[in-house]
């Protein structure tokens, strides 16, 4: 049963996803939650691990990028619709937080010959990572009866899977994942993947999974990191950025 704390978070994450286009300030979620502004930023960041901008941003450009592939709304269109007055602005921060420019997310969700989207902007990553500098490596499980063809695993430095990984790798199925060289610091090791099957309504559930934070550098030039998938939740964070963008570069 949830507790005060995360009924006000899970009301004010509600009042997100109803009111994209609005400018929802800290202070009025605060008013959403009922607690004072300092209180609410404290308990929002432990409830989802990250800050209450954050998240409504990663909210704002994951509809965004379901929009760019769902429909044929203009990048200004969409840009308007999940709060932006700017489409300049709009357009640079997804570019940052996504990996990819608005259209060109649009134009390679789309490539034909795919079995779908996730498969254009997630291809299996053939070449192993570079092992002559630290690394973190682990075991990523599946609950029973969960079976993702493909999952992402990256190295980020919060709980919020939004802009370029410090590394990252894509398998073909659970197992064991390899990420480096990794540069010294504190990092979270976040994974996502896609249901096999899909639902009746047609959509693909995602399964993530973390593991962090994980402090590299010292005297260890390995870090052990497991994780376990699960079907996504409210309280975590949106995946904002464009899965596999490293070896969606490689391949072209």
């Amino acid at each position: 049963m949830e507790d005060h704390s995360s009924r006000a978070v899970r009301r004010v994450i509600a009042e997100m996803h109803q009111n994209l286009g609005k400018q929802f300030s800290v202070d009025e979620m605060a008013r959403t939650a009922l607690l004072s502004k300092y209180h609410f930023c404290r308990v929002f960041h432990r409830v989802t691990g990250v800050s209450p901008g954050r998240f409504l941003s990663a909210i704002r450009f994951q509809r965004a990028k379901h929009l760019l592939l769902a429909t044929s709304w203009s990048v200004t269109d969409i840009s308007h619709h999940v709060g932006y007055t700017s489409v300049g602005t709009f357009s640079a921060r997804f570019s940052s937080s996504v990996g990819l420019s608005p259209s060109t997310y649009r134009r390679l969700g789309r490539s034909p010959g795919r079995e779908d989207p996730y498969r254009a902007l997630c291809p299996i990553r053939p070449d192993p990572a570079d092992t002559t500098g630290p690394t973190v490596r682990g075991q990523v499980r599946a609950l029973p009866g969960e079976a993702p063809d493909w999952i992402f695993v990256g190295l980020f430095p919060e709980r919020i899977q939004q802009g370029r990984p410090v590394s990252s790798t894509v398998l073909p199925g659970p197992g064991p994942y390899l990420l480096g060289p990794v540069p010294p610091g504190t990092w979270f090791v976040l994974a996502h993947a896609v249901y096999r099957r899909r639902l009746a309504t047609g959509t693909r559930p995602l399964l993530v999974g973390h593991h962090g934070p994980v402090t590299v550098g010292g005297h260890s030039r390995s870090v052990r990191a497991d994780l376990t998938l699960r079907p996504m939740r409210t309280f975590d964070p949106p995946v904002v950025h464009a899965a596999g963008l490293p070896a969606l570069l490689r391949t072209g």
